[in-house]
C-alpha cells in the first residue's frame, strides 16, 4: 500500500473514491466542496438513503460536480468521535472501499472530527488503521483469495506538509510493525519455532544496518546456568533460542525489551485441554510484539540505544521436560520449584531479564507476554495489564496507550500478594495458587528486577482474536511500545 499526503481541493481531485465522514445534520461537509455534491448529499439523508449513523457507509457512483469516480460517505454518529470510534469508522470505510473495486482512495481531513486529536493524530493513527484493516494472512493457501485492489490512499488536508508528511511516515512505521507482529504470530507452529524467529531477527538486521543480532543457544543457556529457561526448552527436539537484537540510535544504557516467545505452548506435563489447543501458537506474542517494535523503530532511525530480547522455546511433554515438583535454579541464583510446566512464560522470561540487565545494565526493562488467562478473565479483549515497580513508567506506557488507542490498564503489585508464591522447598514457587493469576505471575517476574525500573506487559487477551472472520494475531501492543519508546526518544 502506497500512501501520499496532499493540498489539493476536492473540486479538483481525481481519485477512484474520495471519502467523506457525513454525520446526521451533514456539519461535516467542507465549505470547498461543489454545491451540487452537497446537495445530492443532503438529498440523500433527507430521502433516508443515507442517515450518518455511526459506521453506515454508502457509495456514491459518479458523484455530481466532483472529479472523483465515486463518493464514500461513512456516518460518524455523535460528534466528536472518541478517538476509538473514528479507527472503527475508517475500518468500515475500507471494508466499502475492498468491495468498491476502487484501487486510489482519498480521505479528507477535518480537524473537528475527532475529540482531542488534531489531524497529524488522524493521519499517524489513520495509516495504521487502514493498514490493519487491508491485513491478510494467505501465504498457505494453495488458492490465495482475490484482496482488495486499493493500492494507494491519500490524506488531504490543510497545514504544514513537512507535519503532515511527518505523521504518515510515523504512521507508515507502527503499521510496519504491526504487520510484522500479525505475520509472525499467524504462522503456523510446524513453521515458526525457535530457529525461525532467529532467522526473522537476521533477516531484520540485514534490512536495517543499525542492528546487530546476536543468538544464545539452549547449550549455552544452560552452561552459563539459566536453569529456568532450560527447563521449559528442553522438552522439545526444537532447541530453545535466547535472541538478542541491539539498536544503537544513540549513545548510554538502553532500554530493553524482553519478550515472550514460546512458540507453541502444550502446556508441558502440565497438559492443556484439547479444545483450542491450535491458538497456542499464539503463545509467543509477545515476543512477536518485540520484533515489531524493532523494526517500527529501525523504520523511524530513533535517537534511542534499544536491546531486544526474545526467550523462544517450544514447550512439549516428551521424556526430558521438566515434571511438576521439579527445583530449578535461575540465572540469578534464585530457585524455583515447578508446581506447573503450563506455568512456563515466566520461568523463560525470568532468566532472560536477568541476562539483560547483567549484560547491557540497562535504565529501563519492559517485558510483554501472554502470560496468564487470568488477565483474560479481568480486562478481557480490550486493554492488556500494565504492572510496575515505578509510577512514572507505568505513566509513560499508559498515556502511550491511550494515544495510539493501544490500551492498558494499571494493575496491583503490592507485597501482599508476594506470599502467595511461597514454596517450603525453594526459594520460591513458579504459581501461586488460583487467585489473583496475573497478579502473582507479576510478582514471580518482580523478584528478578528488583535493581531497575520495570514494567510487566500481560496482552493475554490483546495479543490475538480467538474467533469468527477476524481470528488471528492483532499486533498488539506493538503500537503502544513504539508511542512509548517515541515519547522516549523526544524527551
Amino acid at each position: 500500500m502506497e500512501y501520499a499526503i496532499s493540498g489539493k481541493k476536492v473540486s479538483a481531485l481525481k481519485t477512484d473514491c474520495l471519502i467523506l465522514a457525513v454525520d446526521e445534520k451533514a456539519t461535516l461537509l467542507p465549505a470547498d466542496l461543489p454545491a451540487g455534491t452537497s446537495s445530492q448529499i443532503r438529498q440523500l439523508i433527507k430521502d433516508r438513503d443515507f442517515s450518518g449513523k455511526k459506521n453506515q457507509t454508502l457509495l456514491v457512483s459518479q458523484p455530481t460536480d466532483l472529479p472523483a469516480k465515486r463518493l464514500l460517505l461513512v456516518g460518524t454518529g455523535d460528534l466528536p468521535l472518541a478517538p476509538g470510534a473514528f479507527i472503527k469508522m475508517l475500518s468500515s470505510a475500507v471494508q466499502a472501499l475492498k468491495a468498491s473495486g476502487s484501487r486510489n482512495a482519498a480521505w479528507l481531513l477535518n480537524d473537528t472530527l475527532v475529540r482531542d486529536q488534531d489531524v497529524l493524530w488522524q493521519v499517524r493513527e489513520g495509516t495504521r488503521a487502514v493498514d490493519e484493516a487491508l491485513y491478510r494472512f494467505d501465504q498457505y493457501r494453495s488458492k490465495p483469495a482475490t484482496g482488495s485492489p486499493l493500492t494507494n490512499f491519500t490524506f488531504i488536508g490543510e497545514g504544514s506538509k513537512a507535519a503532515l508528511q511527518e505523521a504518515l511516515r510515523q504512521g507508515q512505521a507502527v503499521a510496519a510493525g504491526v504487520t510484522l507482529c500479525r505475520d509472525l504470530g499467524n504462522q503456523p507452529p510446524n513453521q515458526c519455532y525457535p530457529a525461525y524467529l532467529t532467522e526473522q531477527a537476521r533477516t531484520l538486521a540485514k534490512q536495517y544496518p543499525a542492528l546487530k543480532v546476536s543468538v544464545i543457544s539452549e547449550a549455552q543457556a544452560e552452561k552459563m546456568g539459566m536453569g529456568a529457561f532450560c527447563a521449559v526448552a528442553r522438552g522439545s527436539e526444537r532447541e530453545g533460542q535466547i535472541i538478542i537484537m541491539e539498536y544503537k540510535g544513540a549513545k548510554g544504557a538502553p532500554v530493553a525489551l524482553v519478550g515472550k516467545a514460546v512458540t507453541f505452548d502444550t502446556g508441558g506435563i502440565s497438559l492443556k485441554p484439547g479444545a483450542g489447543m491450535d491458538e497456542m501458537k499464539y503463545d509467543m506474542g509477545g515476543g512477536a510484539s518485540v520484533f515489531g517494535a524493532v523494526k517500527a523503530v529501525c523504520e523511524l532511525s530513533l535517537p534511542i540505544h534499544l536491546v531486544a530480547v526474545v526467550a523462544a522455546a517450544e514447550n512439549m511433554p516428551d521424556g526430558r521436560a521438566s515434571r511438576p515438583g521439579d527445583i530449578v535454579t535461575s540465572l540469578s541464583g534464585q530457585t524455583v520449584e515447578i508446581l506447573n510446566t503450563d506455568a512456563e512464560g515466566r520461568l523463560v522470561l525470568c532468566d532472560a531479564l536477568t541476562w539483560v540487565q547483567q549484560k547491557h545494565k540497562p535504565h529501563t526493562v519492559i517485558d510483554i507476554a501472554t502470560l496468564t488467562g487470568a488477565c483474560v478473565v479481568a480486562l478481557g479483549s480490550h486493554a492488556q495489564a500494565v504492572y510496575a515497580n515505578d509510577h512514572e513508567l507505568a505513566k509513560a506506557l499508559l498515556d502511550a496507550g491511550d494515544d495510539s488507542m493501544d490500551r492498558g490498564w494499571p494493575m496491583p503489585l503490592w507485597d501482599d500478594y508476594q506470599e502467595q508464591l511461597d514454596s517450603p522447598f525453594a526459594d520460591m514457587a513458579n504459581i501461586g495458587g488460583p487467585k489473583a493469576g496475573s497478579i502473582t505471575a507479576a510478582c514471580f517476574l518482580s523478584r528478578f528486577t528488583k535493581e531497575v525500573k520495570w514494567a510487566h506487559l500481560d496482552i493475554a487477551g490483546t495479543a490475538w482474536i480467538s474467533a469468527g472472520k477476524q481470528k488471528g494475531a492483532t499486533g498488539r501492543p506493538v503500537p503502544m511500545l513504539t508511542r512509548y519508546l517515541m515519547d522516549l526518544a523526544s524527551s
